[in-house]
């Protein structure tokens, strides 16, 4: 499946989880590491690119942050993004954003 695809299947995948709300937005926050590998299709493991797409490894955590408001609210333009960045709480954006900050690039 091309990366594409998977991205577009990701997405689908996370607004049905939003779409849901209820319980699941209840849910307690997950681990940030598999929270970030719903990135690895398109960011690579861990944030670490092979090309093609940012790295999210080692980025600055308010960047992260940043961007992430920016795709939700449609103030960057983007492909998926503006669409994957809203099944995200801001609690779990965070987690993220902390996460991939940790990472070495």
């Amino acid at each position: 499946m091309s990366a594409v695809r998977r991205c577009i299947a990701l997405g689908a995948a996370l607004s049905a989880l939003v779409a849901a709300g209820g319980a699941a937005a209840q849910a307690p926050l997950p681990k940030a590491e598999y929270l970030a590998a719903n990135c690895a299709n398109c960011h690579g493991t861990n944030g670490k690119s092979v090309g093609g797409m940012a790295s999210l490894a080692g980025y600055p955590k308010a960047e992260f942050i940043q961007a992430m408001k920016d795709f939700q609210s449609g103030k960057r333009e983007a492909t998926l993004m503006h669409q994957i960045s809203k099944g995200y709480t801001d609690a779990q954006i965070e987690a993220m954003a902390e996460y991939f900050a940790a990472q070495k690039n």
